[in-house]
């Protein structure tokens, strides 16, 4: 069984390990609730962006604050994460998880540049715009329309409670997923079906002359 599961799913299963075991340092540092670890190991700075650090645009995705801020994404990581590894392939699932992570940082470090962030929300929501995008491409698929419907309708309800819930990064989790809604044009789901080539062009544009004009704009 839990080879049959490492087969299906080994980046998700490594990127848990990953924030697992950056939760552990943390704790043992002093603990993940504690800003000045958060910003030594990695947590969205945006001053700090500007100053030229600007690999806090993917580190924060393995940070949580507080273990149920870790068992929550963690959950959540595992049931997205092996459907859209079998759905998009093991490399296609890390490149959506990580751009995602750094469009949704981007924009946190540009709407909310006074305030520290950290977590895998970001890089969520972004495997909520690949099933998105699925549903888009895809909905004469039965299975794909009803699992991106049902996908959809848990991203209305997190963004709703992003309105009224104090200390949500609503930004964050938009430009994660728009990022990954983007992206997943972009790469491609070869075990769905063929993207069509325009669809993959106006996505790449999108998602590079987006990124580019928000680094522009918070280098300035």
């Amino acid at each position: 069984m839990r080879d049959q599961l490492w087969r299906r799913a080994p980046v998700t299963f490594i990127l848990l390990a990953i924030q697992i075991i950056a939760f552990i340092v943390m704790t043992l540092l002093g603990g993940s609730t504690n800003s000045n670890i958060l910003i030594e190991c990695g947590a969205r700075v945006t001053p700090l962006i500007r100053e030229g650090q600007w690999w806090r645009l993917i580190t924060p995705v393995f940070l949580h604050i507080g273990v149920a801020h870790l068992i929550i994404n963690s959950i959540t990581l595992y049931f997205l994460g092996i459907y859209i590894e079998e759905l998009f392939s093991h490399w296609r699932m890390l490149a959506i998880y990580l751009v995602s992570a750094f469009t949704g940082n981007l924009a946190s470090a540009y709407f909310l540049p006074n305030t520290i962030s950290a977590g895998a929300s970001t890089a969520l929501f972004g495997l909520f715009g690949a099933f998105l995008m699925l549903g888009e491409s895809f909905r004469d698929n039965s299975l794909i329309h009803d699992l991106s419907r049902q996908f959809l309708i848990l991203v209305g309800i997190n963004i709703v409670m992003d309105l009224f819930l104090p200390g949500i990064d609503l930004a964050g989790h938009l430009g994660g997923l728009f990022g990954g809604f983007l992206v997943s044009y972009v790469v491609g789901a070869p075990f769905v079906g063929y993207v069509r080539l325009y669809k993959r062009l106006i996505g790449s544009v999108i998602l590079f002359f987006g990124i580019v004009a928000m680094i522009i704009a918070i280098g300035r």
